[in-house]
Protein backbone atom coordinates (compact mmCIF):
# COMPACT_ATOMS: atom_id res chain seq x y z
CA UNK A 1 0.00 0.00 0.00
CA UNK A 2 1.48 3.44 -0.91
CA UNK A 3 1.52 5.47 2.14
CA UNK A 4 -1.52 7.84 2.87
CA UNK A 5 -2.09 8.70 -1.07
CA UNK A 6 -5.42 6.71 -1.12
CA UNK A 7 -4.99 5.86 -4.51
CA UNK A 8 -4.16 1.93 -3.74
CA UNK A 9 -6.20 -0.63 -2.77
CA UNK A 10 -6.33 -2.76 -0.15
CA UNK A 11 -7.08 -6.74 -0.30
CA UNK A 12 -9.04 -8.44 2.24
CA UNK A 13 -6.14 -9.35 4.32
CA UNK A 14 -4.25 -6.04 4.85
CA UNK A 15 -7.45 -4.32 5.55
CA UNK A 16 -8.06 -7.37 8.28
CA UNK A 17 -5.09 -6.45 9.76
CA UNK A 18 -5.30 -2.75 10.01
CA UNK A 19 -9.22 -3.17 11.56
CA UNK A 20 -7.45 -5.54 13.91
CA UNK A 21 -4.59 -2.78 14.84
CA UNK A 22 -7.75 -0.04 15.04
CA UNK A 23 -9.16 -2.17 17.52
CA UNK A 24 -5.72 -2.03 19.50
CA UNK A 25 -6.11 1.99 19.03
CA UNK A 26 -3.41 2.56 16.24
CA UNK A 27 -3.58 5.96 14.25
CA UNK A 28 -1.37 4.74 11.76
CA UNK A 29 -4.14 1.80 11.00
CA UNK A 30 -7.05 4.35 11.26
CA UNK A 31 -5.41 6.80 8.87
CA UNK A 32 -4.87 4.28 5.79
CA UNK A 33 -8.65 3.12 6.20
CA UNK A 34 -9.77 6.68 6.20
CA UNK A 35 -7.33 6.95 3.00
CA UNK A 36 -8.02 4.02 1.02
CA UNK A 37 -11.94 4.78 1.00
CA UNK A 38 -11.45 8.42 0.34
CA UNK A 39 -11.78 8.06 -3.56
CA UNK A 40 -15.04 7.04 -2.39
CA UNK A 41 -16.12 9.99 -0.65
CA UNK A 42 -15.40 11.75 -4.14
CA UNK A 43 -17.12 9.78 -6.37
CA UNK A 44 -20.45 9.65 -4.35
CA UNK A 45 -20.49 13.48 -4.20
CA UNK A 46 -20.06 13.49 -7.96
CA UNK A 47 -23.56 11.43 -7.83
CA UNK A 48 -25.12 14.53 -6.72
CA UNK A 49 -24.30 17.03 -8.98
CA UNK A 50 -24.45 20.07 -6.78
CA UNK A 51 -23.28 23.63 -8.13
CA UNK A 52 -20.01 23.93 -7.79
CA UNK A 53 -19.42 26.12 -4.59
CA UNK A 54 -21.18 23.50 -2.44
CA UNK A 55 -18.86 20.68 -3.60
CA UNK A 56 -15.72 21.25 -1.54
CA UNK A 57 -18.52 21.22 1.81
CA UNK A 58 -20.21 17.58 0.41
CA UNK A 59 -16.70 16.61 0.12
CA UNK A 60 -16.01 17.82 3.82
CA UNK A 61 -19.48 16.59 5.01
CA UNK A 62 -18.47 13.42 2.99
CA UNK A 63 -14.96 12.85 4.99
CA UNK A 64 -16.59 13.75 8.52
CA UNK A 65 -19.20 10.59 7.80
CA UNK A 66 -16.43 8.82 6.48
CA UNK A 67 -13.90 9.45 9.82
CA UNK A 68 -17.59 8.57 11.91
CA UNK A 69 -17.96 5.54 10.08
CA UNK A 70 -14.35 4.32 10.67
CA UNK A 71 -14.50 4.97 14.11
CA UNK A 72 -17.67 3.14 14.75
CA UNK A 73 -17.16 0.36 12.50
CA UNK A 74 -17.78 -2.88 14.78
CA UNK A 75 -15.67 -5.29 12.95
CA UNK A 76 -17.52 -8.53 15.03
CA UNK A 77 -20.55 -8.05 13.09
CA UNK A 78 -21.07 -9.48 10.12
CA UNK A 79 -20.96 -6.54 7.57
CA UNK A 80 -18.89 -5.21 5.01
CA UNK A 81 -16.92 -1.65 5.86
CA UNK A 82 -18.25 0.14 2.29
CA UNK A 83 -21.76 -1.54 3.13
CA UNK A 84 -21.58 0.96 6.53
CA UNK A 85 -19.57 3.44 5.08
CA UNK A 86 -21.94 4.10 1.95
CA UNK A 87 -24.57 5.15 4.01
CA UNK A 88 -22.66 6.93 6.63
CA UNK A 89 -21.22 8.78 4.05
CA UNK A 90 -24.34 9.42 2.06
CA UNK A 91 -26.28 9.93 5.17
CA UNK A 92 -24.08 13.01 6.02
CA UNK A 93 -24.12 14.75 2.33
CA UNK A 94 -28.10 14.23 2.18
CA UNK A 95 -28.39 16.22 5.67
CA UNK A 96 -25.96 18.79 4.30
CA UNK A 97 -27.90 19.03 1.58
CA UNK A 98 -31.20 19.73 3.25
CA UNK A 99 -29.51 22.23 5.80
CA UNK A 100 -27.64 24.51 2.90
CA UNK A 101 -30.36 23.72 -0.12
CA UNK A 102 -33.87 23.09 2.09
CA UNK A 103 -34.30 20.22 -0.43
CA UNK A 104 -32.29 16.80 -0.44
CA UNK A 105 -32.19 14.03 -2.90
CA UNK A 106 -34.91 11.05 -2.56
CA UNK A 107 -33.83 8.47 0.96
CA UNK A 108 -31.32 6.00 -0.07
CA UNK A 109 -33.65 2.98 -0.05
CA UNK A 110 -36.52 4.68 -2.21
CA UNK A 111 -34.09 6.01 -4.80
CA UNK A 112 -32.98 2.17 -5.13
CA UNK A 113 -36.45 1.23 -5.15
CA UNK A 114 -37.57 3.50 -7.91
CA UNK A 115 -34.96 2.92 -9.90
CA UNK A 116 -35.04 -0.79 -9.73
CA UNK A 117 -31.54 -1.16 -8.73
CA UNK A 118 -30.67 -3.59 -5.54
CA UNK A 119 -28.02 -1.91 -2.89
CA UNK A 120 -25.74 -4.96 -3.54
CA UNK A 121 -25.41 -3.81 -7.48
CA UNK A 122 -25.06 -0.23 -6.53
CA UNK A 123 -22.14 -1.04 -4.22
CA UNK A 124 -20.80 -3.60 -6.77
CA UNK A 125 -20.40 -0.80 -8.76
CA UNK A 126 -18.83 1.56 -6.40
CA UNK A 127 -16.32 -1.12 -5.52
CA UNK A 128 -15.70 -1.54 -9.00
CA UNK A 129 -15.41 2.47 -9.88
CA UNK A 130 -12.97 2.63 -7.39
CA UNK A 131 -10.37 -0.33 -8.62
CA UNK A 132 -10.62 1.10 -12.15
CA UNK A 133 -9.81 4.45 -10.45
CA UNK A 134 -7.22 2.31 -8.26
CA UNK A 135 -5.85 0.75 -11.58
CA UNK A 136 -5.49 4.40 -13.43
CA UNK A 137 -2.83 5.17 -10.91
CA UNK A 138 -0.71 2.42 -12.78
CA UNK A 139 -0.74 3.71 -15.60
CA UNK A 140 1.13 6.41 -17.12
CA UNK A 141 -0.28 10.17 -17.34
CA UNK A 142 -0.58 10.16 -20.69
CA UNK A 143 -2.50 7.05 -21.38
CA UNK A 144 -4.76 7.51 -18.48
CA UNK A 145 -5.17 10.84 -20.66
CA UNK A 146 -5.74 8.79 -23.67
CA UNK A 147 -8.17 5.93 -21.59
CA UNK A 148 -10.33 8.55 -20.28
CA UNK A 149 -10.73 10.36 -23.31
CA UNK A 150 -11.30 7.65 -26.07
CA UNK A 151 -13.63 5.37 -23.00
CA UNK A 152 -14.81 7.33 -20.36
CA UNK A 153 -15.40 10.97 -22.55
CA UNK A 154 -16.12 9.14 -25.71
CA UNK A 155 -14.33 11.15 -27.85
CA UNK A 156 -13.44 9.83 -31.59
CA UNK A 157 -9.53 8.20 -31.76
CA UNK A 158 -9.09 11.26 -34.97
CA UNK A 159 -10.00 14.28 -32.68
CA UNK A 160 -7.41 12.80 -29.39
CA UNK A 161 -4.90 12.29 -32.10
CA UNK A 162 -5.04 15.36 -33.62
CA UNK A 163 -5.08 17.31 -30.15
CA UNK A 164 -1.74 15.58 -29.23
CA UNK A 165 -0.52 16.27 -32.27
CA UNK A 166 0.06 12.38 -33.11
CA UNK A 167 -1.12 9.97 -35.46
CA UNK A 168 -4.43 8.03 -34.90
CA UNK A 169 -2.29 4.51 -34.82
CA UNK A 170 0.20 5.77 -31.93
CA UNK A 171 -3.74 6.63 -30.12
CA UNK A 172 -4.43 3.19 -30.67
CA UNK A 173 -0.90 1.77 -29.43
CA UNK A 174 -1.23 3.28 -26.19
CA UNK A 175 -4.83 2.28 -25.56
CA UNK A 176 -4.00 -1.55 -26.43
CA UNK A 177 -1.52 -0.75 -23.98
CA UNK A 178 -2.86 0.94 -21.28
CA UNK A 179 -6.12 -1.45 -21.47
CA UNK A 180 -3.72 -4.56 -21.36
CA UNK A 181 -1.43 -3.24 -18.18
CA UNK A 182 -5.06 -2.52 -16.28
CA UNK A 183 -6.39 -6.41 -17.19
CA UNK A 184 -2.79 -7.52 -15.44
CA UNK A 185 -3.26 -5.36 -12.62
CA UNK A 186 -6.93 -6.18 -12.16
CA UNK A 187 -5.79 -10.01 -12.23
CA UNK A 188 -2.97 -9.64 -9.93
CA UNK A 189 -5.45 -10.31 -7.24
CA UNK A 190 -8.83 -9.50 -5.80
CA UNK A 191 -8.73 -5.42 -6.90
CA UNK A 192 -12.22 -4.91 -5.57
CA UNK A 193 -12.38 -6.94 -2.52
CA UNK A 194 -13.79 -4.91 0.84
CA UNK A 195 -13.58 -5.66 4.53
Amino acid sequence: MKDGSGNSSLDRREERELWDLIELGDDDAREKIIMSYRPMVFWMAKKFRVPYNSYPDLIQEGMIGLIAAVDNFDVGRNIRFITYAYYKVRGRMVNFLQRSEAKAPLPVEEEYLERGDSFEAELDKIEWQLAIREGFEHLSSREREIISSLLIEGRRASDVATEHGVGISHIYRLQRGAIARLKGWFSKGDATSGA
